[in-house]
């Protein structure tokens, strides 16, 4: 399926992409709040827009740098199912941080799961930054049925599950 101006974007705005997060993910303007930013950055997963993700976090030697290759894993490896919004603290025009905690629910190898988290920002040369994450676990719930130890792997390797994925 090929996009068109008219596909709704991924966050859940009910606008249509090229005139909402696709602005801040090609660069043609600045995420306002920390949320249009936390909006933008689960569409960047969905698009797999991985240059986007990474430069929209803050940098400095106290800030854990982000693993490229386990970003763009998640983002293409996953079926991104939604953005939800939870709650937002500061993030104003006059505010240098805010707070934006979210579920973004997907499903991956199978098994549909939520990332909870309630993520910081800091507003850096006029311009709002990820700053820090705080996951909150959720429980997982597998979709379809519990694979059997010595059935075939379902990753294509060949090997029998419980000497492939399915190892502790």
């Amino acid at each position: 399926m090929s996009e068109t101006t008219n596909d709704l974007c991924p966050c859940g705005s009910g606008k249509a992409y090229t005139d909402c997060c696709e602005t801040y993910i090609k660069g043609r303007g600045k995420a306002p709040t920390p949320e249009a930013l936390m909006r933008a950055r689960y569409s960047a997963y969905v698009k797999h827009e991985i240059d986007f993700i990474i430069n929209t976090c803050e940098k400095g030697e106290k800030i854990a740098e982000i693993d490229r290759k386990a970003t763009e894993d998640w983002s293409k490896n996953s079926t991104w199912h939604g953005l939800k919004i939870l709650r937002t603290e500061k993030g104003g025009e006059e505010d240098t941080e805010g707070v934006v905690e979210f579920e973004a629910t997907y499903t991956q190898k199978g098994i549909r799961d939520v990332h909870h988290e309630i993520a910081g920002f800091r507003k850096v040369e006029g311009e709002w930054l990820y700053s820090e994450g705080l996951i909150r676990p959720t429980t997982v719930v597998r979709e379809g049925r519990k694979i059997g130890r010595n059935e075939p792997c379902p990753c294509g390797s060949g090997k029998k599950y419980k000497n492939c994925c399915g190892r502790n």
